[in-house]
């Protein structure tokens, strides 16, 4: 089951995707949906075992699995963020040198890995779009106030007494308004 719209975490994974370095971290400012929001019933073969080197074969007729998935179709948005330095910056890494890169690759189409929206089998298609260009009013697909519900803001890698890593899930309360959903910094998602 898919969110109504991308979640901020799904959004920092494109612009990671594009570029990435322990020097920055990208923080997303809003998601500005442009195109109505549509959901399509999916149905998914697939096995139930992982292919190793230990297993002469997968019998996919033994071992079939049918999932079923709502998912977005047919989606468009427009990403606002920008990134702050870390305290794993080097004397070599500036704002201005990580912002330089990013523009580049973003312009030319270059990512590290493709982004993806969910799962691998939906890739993302990406383009840098100029502050000049952004949407006027007149462009807004989803007027006035929508409660999205409680949507994942990004997850938080912590270290126990143990010394597991443990996942910890951050969400917020997500409302598009005119078509934009302003995302919370982690640190005020639940002041």
């Amino acid at each position: 089951m898919s969110y109504d719209v991308m979640t901020p975490s799904a959004a920092r994974g494109i612009l990671e995707a594009i570029h990435w370095k322990p020097a920055i971290r990208w923080v997303v400012d809003r998601i500005r949906v442009l195109r109505p929001i549509r959901f399509e019933n999916l149905r998914r073969n697939e096995v139930e075992s992982k292919a190793s080197a230990r297993r002469d074969a997968i019998y996919a007729s033994y071992e079939r699995q049918q999932r079923a998935s709502l998912v977005l179709r047919e989606v468009d948005y427009l990403i606002e963020a920008h990134f702050e330095m870390t305290d794993r910056c080097g004397d070599e890494d500036t704002p201005e040198k990580h912002y330089n890169i990013f523009l580049r690759r973003a312009r030319q189409g270059q990512c590290f890995h493709r982004p993806y929206l969910g799962c691998r089998e939906f890739p993302a298609h990406f383009e840098l779009v100029d502050p000049g260009h952004l949407l006027s009013a007149s462009s807004v697909v989803h007027p006035g106030e929508v409660d999205l519900g409680y949507m994942l803001l990004d997850q938080v890698f912590e270290v126990n007494d143990k010394g597991e890593t443990l996942t910890v899930p951050h969400f917020f309360r997500a409302r598009m308004v005119d078509g934009v959903i302003e995302v919370p910094r982690l640190e005020e998602a639940f002041r």
